[in-house]
């Protein structure tokens, strides 16, 4: 790639800490809204798993339908842009609806929390779909892009952490001490450090204009075009498996730290040797993916993390807190190589479609993307509660465990995350686009669009 191609230091940090106020918030819905509503409104775990497939089963229609507009918007300052000026406030109020504790029976708790969580998903892919699309219109080299997607996991690993550390800050190490008050200061506090980036991404990144000039794409070709693209179908289930397993360990991952290795007082030490270790990893699997691919290296971490996984169901009180901790630092590292390596191989397939169709679709792509990240939501973090349920997880502040509960807790903590990981590691194995396949397609584009730009003028 040419020098004057590559992106300044200033437009990774603007465009990556974007992806910290999505990841906090969605990293506190996984970790602790479903402890909030069992533990402090107690709600059943089954009903809980309602909720959760109800708001979710929205976003299949509105991750679509956003990043089909979004393909179609032209303005003055861009197709992605006007969502993240004009989305983020909305974003960052409704999170606070999802911490409220309304004095309901069981069933008018399912009903609001459920259009609280539609309400939310709703707002915040407004902002997140368009957001996500920025990636390939930012650069098209196949490092740069590797290189991008880290700085951009860098601020989603940051908002991670902060994402336990707050609440734990503020609500307290223990959710069965938890008070509404404290809970609905930490949705205000999370809410606006989450909707401040965006307006930086904003004011800190530009679109080129070739792209704006583009036709504009039809929706039911684009979907299929999305579908017949071999790179991106195999990349987006690689993202899948990866992203089921971390929603079922955040899910329940705090059950885990209240019920199995009772470590209330060591809770916040736990979550930041995680993910600081994932932070400071970032630049491995970046050099890990230059030497060698993508595919390569996500084989390689995520086989790593899998095994570190596994490991936890023979956790337990008397485990020493020296080897919780170098636990915690393993799987730091192989959480940040399912961060960073999924989402930087889906830029690749775009140039792919448009070396073979002439055609850009970017929203479509990272909406059906997001698309497929909610489904997997939908089905895992209900799953993984129905498993509780089954198990006799007890609700309420002072519930005592049976153990059959605790079986049922290590399970969702360690074997079952560790099978997702390890299908996403069978479909890496046949991801079809190599290193070299990519340069030749970009390099074969940069012709076409030169071309087709002398042409015009």
């Amino acid at each position: 790639m040419e020098k004057k191609e590559k992106l300044p230091f200033i437009t990774n940090i603007l465009y990556g800490m974007g992806d910290f106020g999505f990841s906090m918030n969605n990293s506190i819905i996984s970790a602790f809204f479903s402890v909030f509503l069992v533990t402090v409104v107690g709600v059943a775990p089954g009903l809980v798993a309602i909720i959760l497939f109800v708001g979710r089963s929205w976003d299949f229609v509105n991750d679509l339908l956003v990043g089909y507009i979004s393909d179609r918007t032209r303005t003055r300052w861009g197709r992605r842009r006007p969502f993240l000026l004009f989305g983020t406030v909305p974003f960052g109020l409704s999170f606070l609806l999802l911490w409220l504790h309304p004095n309901f029976g069981q069933t008018g708790l399912v009903i609001y929390y459920s259009l609280a969580y539609i309400i939310y998903e709703a707002l915040a892919t407004f902002v997140y779909m368009p957001y996500f699309a920025l990636t390939p219109e930012l650069t098209s080299d196949y490092d740069e892009r590797t290189k991008l997607t880290s700085f951009r996991m860098m601020f989603n690993i940051t908002g991670s952490l902060t994402a336990y550390i707050l609440p734990l800050l503020i609500v307290g190490n223990d959710w069965t001490q938890a008070t509404s008050r404290n809970v609905i200061i930490m949705a205000v506090a999370a809410g606006a450090l989450a909707a401040a980036p965006y307006f930086g991404v904003f004011f800190g990144t530009k679109e080129k204009k070739e792209y704006q000039s583009e036709k504009l794409p039809k929706f039911w070709p684009s979907l299929k075009a999305a579908f017949k693209n071999k790179p991106f179908v195999f990349g987006a289930l690689m993202y899948l498996a990866t992203w089921m397993a971390i929603i079922v360990i955040e899910s329940n991952l705090q059950f885990f730290i209240l019920h199995i290795i009772r470590r209330q007082s060591q809770n916040i030490i736990i979550m930041v040797s995680i993910f600081v270790t994932a932070i400071f990893a970032l630049p491995f699997w970046n050099w890990v993916s230059k030497n060698w691919n993508k595919r390569r290296a996500y084989i390689i971490g995520v086989g790593f993390w899998s095994m570190v996984m596994i490991v936890l169901i023979f956790m337990n009180p008397q485990t020493p807190f020296w080897l919780i901790l170098i636990l915690c630092v393993l799987a730091g590292i192989g959480v940040s190589a399912g961060q960073v390596l999924p989402w930087a191989i889906i830029p690749d397939a775009i140039e792919w479609e448009e070396w073979h169709t002439g055609e850009r679709n970017e929203g479509i792509f990272y909406s059906l993307v997001t698309l497929l990240g909610k489904i997997g939501m939908a089905i895992a973090q209900p799953l993984s509660l129905l498993v509780l349920q089954i198990s006799n997880l007890q609700t309420g502040q002072d519930a005592v465990q049976p153990p059959s509960a605790l079986l049922g807790i290590r399970l969702v903590v360690g074997p079952i995350p560790a099978m997702c990981l390890i299908a996403g590691i069978l479909i890496a194995i046949f991801y079809p686009l190599e290193r070299t396949q990519h340069r030749q397609i970009v390099d074969d584009l940069r012709t076409r669009r030169a071309a087709l730009k002398a042409k015009r003028t």
